[in-house]
């Protein structure tokens, strides 16, 4: 068994910022010294002064990139209000944030003769890009890969055309868009939820037959759960990492505020 990685804190410099929709942003950076971590693990970012009495602040960033890749790259939704996002938004190339690395179990674990059926929202989809892309995925693969992603509109979308052009490496991965909300008659992808697709599947889909991963709104979270335990997949094939949360759930730790 490999050996947990205590997580330390690191002085991270800005390598590149750019916008990749209208409400999402990347940031690359390099950290001080060497950090190892597993795709699907997150960042705790320190946000200055952001809390109450001007206490500093910590908030979770999921990594977008493979392990074996640097610049590291987080990807980060602009939320109003958001003490974390406004933070990083300010920042430039050059300029430098302290984070405390790596957490969080939310890693692939391959499982012989298994399918694996990624279903994301929004920059839900950032563990699992880190995840498909790592040396780790690629050295155990499964038997085959979906990646989904689900965004209101086609501008949403993040990371597509990396997707599409690894299915054409792969015949093994398929990449679904779901776009509930299409704002134009030109979108020829799938029109609905993540959930509408899963639902419309049938019985001939390997539901048991495959491990899950999901990771974005609490409430698509829910609705996937409850869809997979009718179709009688076991709970200890489906694995979770919550991005956003409604009044009525429960609190949890979750990356990207």
């Amino acid at each position: 068994m490999t050996e947990k990685i205590k997580p330390r804190e690191f002085r991270c410099e800005v390598k590149f910022f750019r916008n990749i929709t209208p409400t999402v942003f990347e940031l690359g950076f390099e950290t001080n010294d060497p950090v190892v971590f597993k795709a699907g693990q997150f960042f705790s970012i320190v946000i200055p002064g952001a809390g109450p009495g001007g206490r500093d602040l910590r908030r979770a960033y999921s990594i977008a990139s493979p392990p074996e890749t640097r610049p590291i790259e987080l990807c980060v939704k602009l939320v109003d209000g958001g003490p974390g996002t406004t933070y990083l938004n300010t920042l430039k190339t050059g300029d430098t944030f302290r984070a405390i690395a790596p957490y969080g179990d939310f890693v692939y674990k391959p499982v012989l003769g298994k399918r694996v059926c990624f279903v994301s929202t929004g920059t839900g989809l950032a563990p699992f890009r880190s995840m498909v892309f790592s040396d780790h995925f690629k050295a155990n693969p499964p038997k085959s890969t979906i990646c989904m992603l689900g965004v209101r509109d086609e501008s949403e979308l993040i990371y597509a055309k990396e997707f599409i052009d690894a299915c054409a490496r792969d015949s093994a991965l398929q990449w679904v868009p779901a776009v509930s909300r299409p704002s134009t008659e030109a979108w020829r992808g799938f029109r609905g939820r993540v959930t509408d697709w899963l639902r419309a599947r049938g019985p001939d889909f390997a539901w048991t037959e495959t491990e899950y991963y999901l990771c974005g709104a609490g409430s698509m979270i829910d609705e996937v759960k409850k869809l997979l335990a009718d179709q009688g997949v076991e709970k200890e094939a489906i694995h979770q990492e919550i991005y956003y949360k409604t009044p009525t759930q429960a609190a949890v730790t979750i990356p990207g505020s």
